[in-house]
């Protein structure tokens, strides 16, 4: 019998467009190298456009799905994407603080490109006081990390700069911070890599590509959680997850009538010889 894969379990929304939540995940991790174990956190009504609805499961059902797989199989990585409730948040802090030795990579999903709302401030609360604290890295976009952080600044205060922004999140309690900045209004992503005591680690530029995509948060914080899985130090994952989406953005494809979606298996094309013209 062969070894196994390194092995990430990702809690997640079901995104019936493949395009993020816990599809997006598989396909990055499996894509990557690793073998993926998953757990619903949520169902949704959505397609390439924005996002519907949420149904939230249970957070006995995600509990039990978590349990069943970490008693049977070693997990060498989380990762935590949209929930969905509080009762789900605390359900999945109950159970990784069972693992403190396994990275735990959080992507806090707080609204659709559209700007579609997928978590109220009771959600955004429980993220900050049970998730935050035992997270090795959080993935916020500018937007997610401002608000993460505005129950903390008055609204007479100018906007916090990244820097402050990147060490009021560090002081939640995450040993890192990438905030990314494919929100922002520049010629080029730039994403910036923040440690609790080393300040700003790395800042990596990416050419922006011209459209709306879907689902490329969650292909950098899977991507991540496979690098740390497979024995790369933090950097190492961040840069090779980085490089990885950026590919996957590069060969994009719009299946619908809203958002491109990021092609995860683009390299088993050019295997095959190309792709057709």
């Amino acid at each position: 019998m062969s070894d196994s894969p390194p092995i990430v379990l990702s809690f997640a929304a079901s995104d019936s467009t493949g395009g993020g939540g816990l599809q997006a995940d598989v396909l990055t991790i499996a894509s990557m190298g690793g073998h993926p174990l998953s757990v619903v956190t949520a169902l949704t009504v959505q397609d390439t456009l924005g996002v519907e609805s949420v149904l939230p499961i249970e957070a006995d059902w995600i509990a039990e799905q978590a349990r069943a797989v970490l008693e049977d199989i070693p997990v060498t990585a989380f990762k935590v994407g949209m929930v969905g409730s509080v009762e789900g948040i605390a359900a999945i802090a109950e159970i990784v603080a069972d693992y403190p030795d396994i990275p735990l990579i959080l992507d806090p999903c707080l609204a659709s490109r559209r700007g579609d709302q997928l978590a109220d401030d009771d959600i955004i609360d429980a993220l900050r006081e049970m998730l935050i604290p035992q997270a090795t890295l959080i993935t916020p976009n500018l937007l997610e990390a401002r608000r993460l952080l505005q129950a903390e600044q008055d609204e007479e205060e100018e906007e916090y700069g990244l820097d402050d922004l990147a060490a009021r999140l560090l002081a939640l309690g995450t040993e890192y911070v990438m905030i990314t900045g494919t929100l922002d209004p520049t010629s080029d992503v730039i994403n910036r890599l923040y440690h609790e005591q080393d300040g700003k680690l790395l800042e990596s530029s990416w050419p922006r590509f011209p459209h709306s995509y879907h689902g490329a948060g969650a292909t950098l914080s899977a991507g991540i959680a496979t690098g740390l899985a497979s024995g790369l130090v933090l950097k190492e994952a961040v840069q090779d997850a980085q490089d990885y989406t950026w590919q996957t953005l590069q060969h994009a494809f719009r299946p619908g009538m809203g958002q491109h979606l990021p092609d995860r298996l683009y390299w088993a094309v050019e295997e095959e010889g190309g792709s057709e013209d």
